[in-house]
């Protein structure tokens, strides 16, 4: 009975800390003004498209989940790597840890406050996209974008959970250009894993071969091509890719407790 209640309380320390993350980063102006210059590429499009001979929808679909992967991406690092540090800088940290609150609390609350931000924010970006299609007369693009959307938003999450291990024991500089040189080669590594079998060094073969299965590999998630065509993701690509992710920010969570844990603030 202990236990249960335990758990209870300690899901409610976290969902307060995640309401209070995603209360602070709204209140940061860079995310409104994100979603309002992502809205306003998109509207570009619109008129863009009159120069691609009858392609407006493709075209709009091509740029808007391109600025969403963008944009999202700022938004997961700089935000991601700040959710920590800013804390310890204002020395905030140690009136919350006068608390009854787990480091490991902490951390999650954090993260999941971040991913509920990311979450609104795509929507919005989604939506956006959307009508702008609909605009154009690709009625049936607009539904069809929500499957590559939510692959996007697969990327940030394991991205997020990327940043904020990042920022568990580095700066905050250091840490946005650790989480970004991870997002490009995650973007690249089949590609690279392709170009070392050719280069004839089992060396380099045996290294991105590692990178390959040890970072997230985020070319299985890159359906913006596939959309403009009018596809939709299989649910076996939702459905591992949902599994992936879950399993993957688990474990990036559960490293960046420990070494969370391990920091002394005195």
């Amino acid at each position: 009975m202990s236990d249960v209640r335990s758990g209870s309380n300690s899901i409610k320390k976290i969902k307060t800390i995640a309401l209070n993350a995603f209360r602070e980063a709204v209140r940061d102006r860079i995310l409104y003004n994100l979603v309002i210059f992502v809205l306003l590429i998109t509207a570009a499009a619109i008129f863009l498209g009159d120069l691609t001979a009858g392609q407006e929808a493709r075209t709009i679909v091509n740029l808007g989940l391109g600025a969403i992967l963008v944009f999202g991406t700022f938004i997961s690092i700089f935000v991601g790597v700040s959710l920590v540090s800013k804390e310890i800088e204002k020395k905030t940290v140690y009136a919350i840890f006068s608390k009854p609150i787990g480091r490991g609390e902490f951390i999650t609350g954090k993260y999941l406050g971040l991913c509920l931000t990311l979450f609104v924010n795509v929507m919005i970006m989604g939506c956006g996209l959307s009508l702008a299609l609909l605009f154009v007369g690709g009625g049936n693009l607009a539904f069809r974008v929500w499957g590559a959307t939510l692959l996007i938003f697969y990327q940030l999450v394991i991205l997020t959970a990327v940043a904020i291990l990042f920022s568990s024991f580095s700066s905050p500089a250091l840490s946005a250009l650790l989480t970004f040189l991870i997002f490009l080669i995650a973007h690249f590594s089949t590609a690279l894993r392709e170009l070392s079998a050719t280069l004839g060094s089992s060396a380099s073969e045996f290294l991105f071969t590692a990178l390959y299965y040890l970072l997230p590999n985020f070319s299985t998630f890159s359906f913006a091509a596939n959309a403009s065509r009018g596809e939709f993701p299989s649910l076996a690509l939702l459905g591992g890719g949902a599994v992936y992710t879950c399993f993957y920010v688990a474990a990036l969570l559960a490293m960046t407790i420990l070494i969370f844990n391990r920091r002394n603030f005195k």
